[in-house]
């Protein structure tokens, strides 16, 4: 196999097809009755409460833990990111219930506290680990903690020393294909390919789609063919509706349509069960992609013979009929899912918001806005950001900061508003010399936590002695000095598209 040097290989595609195989719109609550310690501990939903309290208050009340109910608890919780909430029951089980510790928990810890504390963390936590506990999963999940945050020389130098404890298999060459690809060394990936054939170790569907994607991205599509001929073949592997989605990927990119949508019929015939929803969000993705909303109908029909119906789902058409300028299909989309849902998804009504805002249809938007405010739901940043940025690009600057304050009043923990619109509404009301407005938004901001003390007072400080016009405020904002003036334009190009 050679796969061609003259680009980076980007597996942004084959990462979006595992990423979307892990998300589910569904919450932790959806679980059986009988897990009553999962519903408990589910209605923590601020990642910074912990979680301890609700454990040992289900202990005082006299009611059996077992570790496998904790397991399935963390799987869990690591399936919805909340790795600081799944870490936490780690470290109460070790210190509270002195279950047995087997590898594989170290395995899963290793990997919890990469995500949250960093590789030095981790580090530390492997090197304090007894030679008993160092299996091949300890191992393999150090050398995914360097994959993940692209380690190269560290990630080199544990994959060799897995090579010499003898625990080298197919997932952690998958780990080191992945980290090559993204890295663009192409040549790393031709060396592994050759090594694992020689050492007989097995490709699995993973690295058939990380492969395919990375012909793909090089623009060898003969090479990507044979490659797939090489999946269809093998008896070790079956053939798999990811490989495919690959495969299309790849023709789009290399602009051959009619391939794609081949590749996309052949993956849809291995959807099935509770691969279904996934594979067809994505399909729907892909015939957006493809411009064949013939087939976007015909799936999103299919999606919907499958009984419960997600607004992950309902976002994909939304967004997929805007992209294909068929308003008036995610209109009525749209329409379907209000009449759906009591609760309100943001990420739907934002879309056509958005929508509304790019076509000029400014008091669409505004409606559509006031109708859910009606139904008792309280828009988010995303939605305010949208009609601000837009009322600024129309130069209609009192609807502007009421709706920027609306936007800072609904910014949630580790949110910001958009820069470009807020420092032209601090500009409008400096000159128009309402100090007293400007600086509630200032006091807005210091509220939220959005600004420092000390950036809160420079600029109260500016809006009454200095003259507009500088760079100032954009430089006090949220320390962005290096906003200089191709930055600016992009970001107010971000909130307007």
């Amino acid at each position: 196999m050679q796969i061609l040097r003259r680009c980076a290989c980007n597996t942004s595609a084959i990462s979006r097809v595992f990423r979307v195989s892990l998300y589910s719109t569904e919450t932790l609550t959806s679980t059986p009755p009988e897990y009553s310690l999962q519903s408990r501990i589910s209605s923590a939903i601020d990642r910074k409460v912990s979680l301890v309290p609700a454990l040992e208050q289900w202990r005082k009340e006299g009611r059996s833990i077992k570790q496998q109910h904790l397991h399935r608890l963390i799987r869990k919780l690591r399936t919805f990111k909340r790795y600081h909430h799944a870490l936490e029951i780690y470290e109460w089980m070790r210190d509270k219930l002195y279950f047995h510790v087997k590898a594989g928990d170290v395995a899963v810890q290793l990997d919890l506290i990469s995500k949250v504390h960093g590789l030095e963390q981790a580090e530390k936590y492997f090197n304090g680990t007894p030679n008993s506990f160092r299996t091949f999963q300890v191992y393999g999940a150090l050398l995914n903690c360097y994959s993940q945050k692209n380690s190269l020389e560290k990630a080199e130098t544990i994959m060799q020393e897995i090579r010499d404890r003898g625990f080298a298999d197919t997932l952690s060459y998958n780990a080191m294909l992945s980290l090559y690809s993204r890295l663009g060394k192409h040549d790393k990936l031709d060396y592994l390919m050759q090594e694992m054939e020689e050492n007989g170790i097995s490709l699995d569907s993973f690295t058939y789609c990380l492969l395919l994607t990375a012909y793909g991205d090089t623009s060898d599509i003969e090479g990507m063919e044979k490659f797939l001929m090489k999946l269809e073949t093998d008896p070790f592997v079956n053939s798999d509706w990811n490989a495919y989605i690959a495969a299309a990927n790849s023709y789009l990119k290399a602009d051959l349509k009619e391939k794609a949508v081949e590749m996309l019929k052949k993956s849809e015939q291995y959807i099935n069960g509770t691969s279904r929803r996934f594979g067809y969000e994505i399909l729907l993705t892909l015939y957006t992609a493809v411009g064949n909303k013939a087939e976007l109908y015909r799936i999103w029909n299919l999606y919907k013979t499958m009984g419960k119906l997600f607004n992950s789902g309902y976002v994909c058409m939304v967004s997929s009929l805007l992209k294909l300028d068929d308003m008036d299909g995610a209109e009525k989309t749209f329409e379907e899912w209000m009449s759906r849902h009591k609760s309100i998804d943001f990420r739907v009504p934002n879309l056509l918001i958005h929508a509304y805002c790019n076509k000029g249809l400014l008091e669409k938007a505004e409606q559509l806005v006031s109708r859910i405010i009606e139904k008792g739901e309280g828009p988010t940043l995303v939605t305010w950001d949208i009609l601000a940025a837009r009322y600024h690009d129309n130069n209609q600057m009192e609807k502007a900061v009421d709706t920027m304050k609306k936007a800072l009043m609904a910014t949630p923990q580790g949110r910001k508003p958009n820069p470009v619109t807020l420092r032209a509404c601090l500009e409008y009301l400096i000159e128009k010399g309402d100090v007293e407005e400007a600086e509630n938004l200032i006091r807005l901001l210091r509220e939220r936590s959005l600004v420092s003390a000390n950036d809160s007072d420079g600029l109260t400080n500016y809006i009454r002695n200095e003259e507009p016009g500088s760079n100032s405020i954009a430089q006090m904002l949220w320390d962005h000095e290096d906003l200089d003036a191709d930055a600016i334009v992009n970001l107010k190009q971000e909130s307007l598209s």
